[in-house]
């Protein structure tokens, strides 16, 4: 009986109660920080945003929930401000190679500016062409050249028809053709005249004529020459004219960009280029067709020289923070986009998209180290850009010889910290098979899963919900409400003295219970309406508990709750199933009977029992070897079963009530099925902590209280999670009311003497243990079945 009452726990200790009455805090925090805890992390991440050397990009290591990401976007989007903002890229055409345009780089808030710069020049040659070629001067002077042409053909030609002349032949000229007439007294023949004229006259005509035409040929031999000097004059006076016009529009534009080279060199292979524009599309006699059609003119200049200004960052915005919730290749390295032209895809620089990657150059970039992965060909395409310092748009299908690109954009600098976000799994697996990783990203901020509950996390912890429910638009926050949300955290992080580093659960509970607040039409959000938030929550969530525990009262599930029984014991396991987890009790059962054949896990032998719990099982031998078999050899068959389990089982958690019901069953030592048991153990009988404790302690009270509670209902569980207890108010009441017990033990010994009420027995010096005890007991039953197992192995004489 005293180690019964030694062992209980008092009510006290079932539950953190917190009292904030004397704690002082703010009723309207001033604080913006919306992360409570995580100093390592911080100032990991501080370290490596602040490091200007190549591969110190960062890993943030955390499970979601803990507030990764608001770390992250609170220290950038202050440090961000006060950094300068990185240079604006833009593409244009490359005149010489179409296929490869060029990247200029501006000043930061110049890239836009850039663009209506052109546009505006553009404009200007639409509103100066082709009216700069109907001006007096030009037409006088184009007349010159034609004249100078004109004279010298007609002078070729007077010289054709002064030698017709005087063969009688006359030259007639009409448009471009030259045809040759017969004459009779200076008066030119008809066709029917020539026809009455005698064939000697005939004939010497025709012979007149191709003596003329040959003539003519001679005269005229150079009249190709001609028509080149005149064109080459008429090009010229072209050039020289549009050079005329256009100075001036590109002389602003000029003195605007004169200290940005790639500005410069690319307007000076624009104005080359524009001769050829102008003169195929902008000259008088080649527009009559589309006169007044400025629009299609208006297109086509902007599809030849109009900037695609791909990233503009202004001045007043800083460095860029960006965060990329879709990391697929396109998105981070950006893309060419094509357009259907009568059934062909075509595209230029024009249909040049940027990624992620350009949009946070010069600044931060965030993703998502799960989704990263989950993609094609981004993974190494990021480790490429960050390697070569440069960012390459082009087609990741390109390797695979699947021709989807026919742009080459030119490269673009890169300059960026890259931060990932991700779980441990995440991070220990691309340290384990990615060689480069630790080189690229040597910077690891680990966000821890619990914070320690001070006065100053309280602190801390009271100001966060009082800001986030004025944020929110809630009511507000009593004391006795963030004490009831400061145990409710200490409940997720199963210890009483650890805040859960998961706030969002805890500020989804405002909300909650905000709702009831406002139908109970209270002023503010008291612990009563945490209590009910909690209640709903767990109700929604309690289907599959609630079939469980009517399986259990009405048979189908085989748990006893009073009596005794040998081979026979309430295991308590937690279930997890989508965003809940209860406990459930689970009867196990031993056999024992001679033999050697061991301890056999029937778990394990039928595939259902997992690695960690198998070794829980197993180390039942080393503590029946240790304690039981130094002076003989131990042999023993024994089964062991959690019974109508038809799903995967792991952990240790079970190999205390495992154990003791091996003992029992060894014993024929009956055990007492108004209790339940969790522990771990190891080959020494000393107990060790496991998880889910409250869970586990509330699903078997659940079922005693559906039975009814007689006083004698507990459960036992081990000293090392007494930390960890944050038990429900109707637990609390019935402990309180001595109708439930809480037992907490340190080794077999004490869990045997309250599960059997028997002395377990304690050896002396010789290793012998007293009589009639249950450690007695187990020594000679196995000793038997030792002997019995010697005399099968004697050979017969």
């Amino acid at each position: 009986m005293s180690t019964s009452i030694s062992l209980k726990l008092p009510v006290a200790s079932l539950k953190l109660n917190i009292n904030l009455a004397e704690l002082k805090f703010p009723e309207l925090p001033r604080s913006q920080n919306t992360i409570l805890g995580q100093p390592r992390a911080q100032s990991a991440l501080e370290f490596g945003v602040a490091m200007p050397s190549s591969g110190y990009n960062i890993f943030v290591m955390g499970e979601p929930g803990l507030g990764r990401l608001s770390m992250i976007s609170n220290h950038l989007g202050t440090l961000a401000q006060t950094l300068p903002a990185p240079p604006s890229y833009a593409y244009v055409d490359n005149f010489t190679n179409p296929r490869e345009p060029l990247a200029i780089q501006l000043p930061a808030g110049q890239g836009l500016a850039f663009s209506k710069a052109i546009e505006k020049l553009l404009d200007n040659l639409l509103a100066t062409f082709p009216a700069a070629f109907e001006s007096p001067m030009y037409q006088q002077k184009k007349t010159a050249i034609e004249r100078q042409f004109n004279q010298a053909y007609n002078k070729a030609l007077d010289l054709v028809d002064n030698k017709g002349q005087t063969l009688n032949v006359a030259l007639f000229k009409e448009n471009e053709s030259i045809t040759f007439v017969p004459l009779h007294g200076k008066k030119s023949l008809t066709e029917e005249q020539f026809a009455r004229l005698p064939q000697a006259e005939r004939d010497a005509f025709h012979a007149h004529v191709e003596e003329l035409e040959d003539y003519l040929s001679e005269v005229l031999l150079e009249l190709p020459q001609w028509r080149r000097t005149m064109a080459e004059k008429t090009r010229h006076l072209d050039n020289d004219t549009i050079s005329q016009a256009i100075e001036p529009l590109f002389a602003e534009l000029s003195d605007s960009y004169q200290e940005i080279d790639d500005v410069m060199t690319y307007l000076g292979e624009l104005k080359q280029h524009l001769y050829n524009t102008i003169s195929d599309y902008m000259m008088p006699a080649r527009t009559l067709e589309n006169q007044g059609n400025n629009s299609s003119k208006r297109a086509m200049l902007n599809e030849q020289y109009a900037p695609n200004v791909l990233v503009d960052n202004r001045q007043e915005n800083g460095a860029p923070v960006v965060y990329e919730p879709h990391p697929i290749y396109q998105n981070l390295f950006g893309r060419i986009e094509y357009v259907s032209d009568q059934g062909t895809l075509v595209t230029n620089y024009r249909k040049i998209c940027a990624g992620s990657l350009h949009k946070a150059n010069g600044g931060y970039l965030v993703l998502d180290a799960e989704k990263l992965l989950t993609y094609p060909f981004v993974w190494e395409g990021l480790k490429r850009a960050l390697k070569s310092g440069c960012i390459e748009i082009e087609s990741p299908y390109s390797e695979l010889g699947i021709n989807t690109i026919t742009l080459k954009p030119e490269v673009i600098p890169l300059n960026v910290k890259v931060i990932l976000v991700g779980s441990h799994e995440i991070y220990y697996l691309l340290e384990e098979l990615d060689d480069e990783f630790n080189e690229m990203f040597k910077i690891l901020a680990d966000f821890d899963s619990y914070i320690p509950r001070t006065d100053e996390s309280m602190q801390q912890f009271a100001a966060l919900m009082l800001k986030h429910a004025v944020d929110a638009g809630a009511k507000p926050l009593t004391h006795a409400a963030i004490e009831g949300l400061i145990e409710y955290s200490c409940r997720l992080a199963e210890n009483q003295y650890q805040f859960s580093a998961r706030i969002n659960d805890v500020l989804e509970i405002i909300g909650e219970a905000n709702l009831f607040c406002q139908q109970s039409r209270g002023d503010s959000i008291d612990r009563t309406h945490i209590g009910q938030a909690l209640t709903a929550r767990e109700y929604r969530n309690g289907r599959l508990s609630q079939a469980i525990l009517e399986d259990m009262l009405d048979g189908t599930i085989l748990i006893d709750t009073d009596g005794e029984a040998m081979g026979k014991i309430n295991g308590l396991t937690v279930l997890e199933i989508g965003g809940s987890s209860f406990g459930a009790p689970a009867r196990i059962t031993t056999t024992v009977y001679p033999g050697s054949r061991g301890i056999i896990d029937i778990e394990r032998e039928a595939e259902l029992g997992q690695a960690i719990h198998s070794k829980g099982v197993l180390i039942l031998t080393g503590y029946l070897g240790h304690f039981y078999a130094q002076q003989f050899p131990l042999a023993i068959s024994a089964s062991i079963a959690i019974e109508q389990s038809y799903s995967a089982i792991d952990g240790d958690s079970a190999s205390l009530a495992e154990l003791c019901c091996l003992i029992s069953a060894l014993t024929r030592t009956p055990i007492k099925q108004a209790f339940a048991i969790t522990g771990s153990i190891n080959q020494y009988g000393e107990v060790q902590a496991i998880g889910g404790v409250n869970e586990k302690i509330e699903g078997f009270f659940r079922l005693c209280k559906a039975r009814g509670l007689n006083g004698q209902h507990a459960v036992i569980i081990p000293a090392a999670n007494k930390r960890n207890l944050m038990l429900q108010q109707d637990v609390i009441d019935a402990v309180t009311e001595g109708l439930f017990t809480v037992y907490a033990v340190t080794n077999v010994n004490e869990t045997l003497e309250l599960l059997t009420g028997q002395t377990a027995g304690i050896a002396d010096s010789e290793g012998n243990y007293p009589e009639n005890s249950i450690n007695y007991k187990a020594i000679l039953r196995l000793k038997e079945i030792s002997d019995m197992a010697a005399d099968d192995k004697e050979p017969e004489g």
